[in-house]
């Protein structure tokens, strides 16, 4: 496997991560801003499903230091092994771990509601739709080879703590079988926030916070820009790579 070493937050974390493989990128980027400090005093547990190479869970404990800990989970081992290589280059192996195994077999895995947060970039395209990725670990990411959103949606009820948190970044054209799955699943989504590339164009993803076991009722947030229009990053795209992530004025 082909390796690069990359700067995250502008230079504040180090990440491995392979070259034909998934990345981390914008969406990952806002899917880790977008997480909210309703952490319990005295600290949480959070779970990342389909770490990758762990940028996402490395991010957040840095963001969250009073965080007891950050688990991740991938079915691709040499993620996980690249995973734990990056917790251990970041100095955050006392808080963070991954684990090789797949989501749809998380009551072997995990203890049922022993996590405050779950969080997930799932498959964006279930198998069959969508253009294939030339690489076999990009395809197991992007294409929903092993887990659909039924599957993701079980898990996390299980994984999820009562009143425990979700946050997943999805593909905006699949936003009403997201929000009726995790519905289905007594996960009621309560923050929602599009994401458009630039100013009068259709949103690409959607950032979604859901609930378990929360009351029917969702904030659908102003959309946000990632360029705006004249070929500049918007300010609020830029302080999704800041420390403190995405700011929050709906609470």
């Amino acid at each position: 496997m082909s390796i690069t070493r990359d700067d995250v937050l502008y230079g504040v974390l180090s990440l491995r991560q392979p070259v034909d493989g998934p990345r981390i990128n914008v969406d990952t980027i806002l899917l880790a801003a977008y997480v909210r400090d309703t952490f319990p005093r005295g600290g949480g547990k959070v779970l990342e499903l389909g770490c990758a190479s762990g940028a996402v869970s490395l991010i957040l404990a840095f963001r969250f230091p009073s965080l007891l800990s950050v688990h991740g989970l991938d079915i691709q081992d040499d993620l996980v092994r690249l995973a734990n290589g990056n917790a251990a280059l970041n100095s955050l192996s006392d808080r963070v771990s991954f684990t090789s195994g797949d989501l749809r077999n998380v009551r072997s895995l995990f203890l049922s509601q022993d996590f405050d947060c779950v969080l997930m970039n799932p498959p964006y395209e279930e198998p069959g739709r969508g253009r294939l990725s030339a690489s076999a670990s990009e395809r197991a990411a992007r294409q929903g080879l092993f887990c659909s959103l039924s599957d993701v949606a079980a898990a996390c009820r299980y994984l999820l703590k009562h009143r425990g948190r979700l946050y997943v970044v999805f593909k905006a054209g699949r936003a009403v079988e997201l929000f009726s799955t995790f519905s289905e699943n007594g996960l009621e989504p309560k923050r929602v926030r599009f994401v458009h590339p630039l100013p009068g164009r259709s949103a690409s993803v959607v950032l979604v916070e859901a609930m378990r076991g929360g009351k029917k009722g969702m904030t659908v947030e102003p959309p946000l820009y990632i360029e705006d229009g004249e070929g500049n990053y918007t300010q609020e795209l830029l302080s999704a790579y800041t420390k403190e992530g995405l700011p929050c004025r709906f609470l």
